[in-house]
């Protein structure tokens, strides 16, 4: 028995559901479609219907549908899941190989499940990317805009960022170590992209029992631009300016007080950000 976690407001998502069904009927697999309406919905979901004996989950949605099952699974560890992008960004999908569209639901019926590893925040989970810094304000003043599209909202938001951004002061301590950054980005890496493509940090491995912490020095306001189309590039790990750290638990802090946090897209404020991976636990169908 499947779960089908489905994010309603996904894109094609009538079409999508409609040739899932079919491929499950035409396999005799039974199945069970749960819609998710508004925030939230999808962490409920997982939560509930894996809370009795865990079960296998599929997730049709973006990365931030996804975040909500993954931290809504009451035990990770009897869970095996499936994911089908239909979101803006699909950066998770992108580091897991897993294809687009109807193709992504004969990975999961023709393959094994394998593990993959997560990120522990606290009361929260992230199986991407959590982190603080210019990326997060951008994503704050997207949400924060009611007209037009998704890409001229970034657009529009990653241009008023540049004008405005300073850097960030924070305490990383990572490796029994703690320093000091004036920082651009700070973030632990399960996946390695983020913000629908931009590869962050290309070296990370989803299912290699280490995180990647990159911390990125805020550069002067003239190399600001520079640095970012390094970031766009893929090159960001080359640069000086970039602290590139393997480990298995991180934290970030402010000395200048709370932080806003993003957990694979999803913002929240708080104190710090705990990070510690949790490796060989969760299952997934991926390529």
């Amino acid at each position: 028995m499947f779960n089908v976690i489905v994010n309603a407001h996904a894109r094609h998502v009538e079409k999508l559901v409609a040739a899932m069904e079919e491929r499950f009927r035409a396999h005799g697999i039974q199945y069970r479609v749960f819609y998710t309406e508004r925030k939230g919905d999808a962490g409920k979901y997982a939560r509930s219907l894996s809370a009795a004996d865990g079960g296998k989950f599929i997730v049709v949605g973006g990365d931030g549908t996804l975040n909500e099952a993954v931290s809504g699974f009451a035990d990770p560890g009897s869970c095996v899941f499936g994911l089908i992008p239909a979101g803006t960004g699909n950066d998770f999908a992108a580091s897991m190989h897993i294809p687009q569209g109807i193709r992504a639901l004969d990975l999961i019926l023709e393959s094994e499940p394998q593990p993959v590893d997560y990120i522990e925040c606290g009361s929260r989970r992230s199986i991407n990317i959590a982190g603080t810094g210019i990326d997060v304000e951008i994503l704050r003043r997207c949400a924060g805009m009611r007209f037009g599209s998704d890409k001229g909202k970034y657009f529009r938001s990653l241009v008023a960022t540049l004008v405005r951004y300073r850097g960030t002061r924070l305490n990383v301590t990572v490796n029994g170590e703690t320093r000091e950054y004036f920082a651009l980005i700070a973030a632990v890496c399960n996946g390695r992209q983020l913000g629908g493509g931009i590869p962050l940090c290309p070296a990370a491995e989803p299912a290699d029992g280490l995180l990647d912490l990159v911390v990125v020095d805020s550069p002067k306001r003239r190399k600001l631009l520079f640095e970012l189309i390094r970031l766009m590039r893929g090159k960001l790990l080359e640069r000086p300016i970039t602290h590139h750290i393997l480990c298995t638990e991180a934290m970030i802090s402010s000395p200048d007080g709370p932080i806003y946090v993003q957990y694979d897209g999803e913002i929240e404020r708080a104190d710090m950000l705990e990070a510690r991976l949790v490796s060989g636990k969760l299952k997934m169908y991926r390529g």
